[in-house]
């Protein structure tokens, strides 16, 4: 036997434990990868059930499942610029889209903090045709901060209102009918994408209309009154995304129901 025979018999470069290990490691970077490719499909699923799943699944997996998401939201962005976000549905960012930003926005991977740099302004390009800046809105709703949103959203409404409603901090349900269509759309798309499609005034107006426009019991089910009586603000209605379908933003119902009825039959909802 030849001593580098002997050499090889007595000193094996790989011990069975570290083969098993590299094998083992193949194979689960093989499982990862499968994985990541898997999760990158279902953000194309139609359910946006299954985006969220994915999108919290990838969230866990750090700074590999952080790109998957940042391609996602980077090329609805890209998408969002090569349309007319006023005139083309199919252009607007969905609830998972900004679920996914909203991660990214928190998320501490290098790659994460990059894309946020770039991207700092969100994921969708707000249309007003009064040219009043909703940006500050767009960063509260993103960070979750519903009840300073809330109460944002309410000044902007009464800056489309005009200036006496600036000043007196609150809408007549007759100025409402005067909104234009594409400021309250641009609204009504920020509570959306930004509460997994929980909130805004079309989910408001979708109970509303299943439920025969019966005021009584759409206040219930949008947990505003319980038991005859009304909820009690703030400290009663829930800032997070454990509330009911439609929960927020809040109407001022004590006026009764002019505003309310105002705005849910605007024509922007049929557009």
């Amino acid at each position: 036997m030849s001593s580098n025979a002997i050499d090889s018999a007595e000193f094996p470069t790989n011990s069975p434990h570290e083969s098993s290990a590299q094998t083992q490691g193949v194979q689960t970077s093989d499982q990862i990868d499968l994985n990541l490719k898997t999760l990158a499909a279902r953000l194309q699923e139609s359910s946006l059930k299954k985006q969220l799943q994915a999108i919290r699944d990838l969230a866990a997996l750090g700074e590999k499942g952080d790109r998957i998401l940042i391609d996602f939201v980077r090329h609805q962005l890209a998408t969002q610029q090569s349309k007319n976000a006023s005139t083309e549905a199919h252009s607007l960012p969905t609830a998972a889209h900004g679920s996914a930003y909203q991660h990214l926005y928190q998320a501490d991977s290098s790659a994460a903090k990059a894309f946020i740099a770039e991207a700092a302004h969100g994921v969708l390009a707000p249309v007003s045709a009064q040219g009043i800046d909703y940006s500050d809105l767009q960063i509260l709703l993103v960070k979750q901060a519903y009840q300073l949103a809330d109460q944002l959203t309410m000044q902007k409404l009464c800056e489309l209102a005009g200036e006496s409603a600036v000043k007196r901090k609150w809408v007549y349900f007759t100025e409402v009918s005067q909104f234009p269509t594409a400021d309250l759309q641009t609204l009504d798309t920020l509570w959306g994408i930004y509460s997994e499609d929980k909130f805004g005034w079309s989910k408001q107006r979708e109970l509303w209309l299943r439920l025969g426009q019966d005021w009584v019991r759409l206040w219930t089910q949008l947990a505003w009154k319980t038991d005859n009586a009304w909820t009690r603000y703030p400290n009663e209605f829930i800032w997070d995304l454990s509330a009911p379908i439609g929960h927020l933003p809040l109407s001022n119902q004590l006026r009764g129901v002019r505003m309310m009825d105002s705005l849910l039959s605007h024509p922007a909802w049929t557009h």
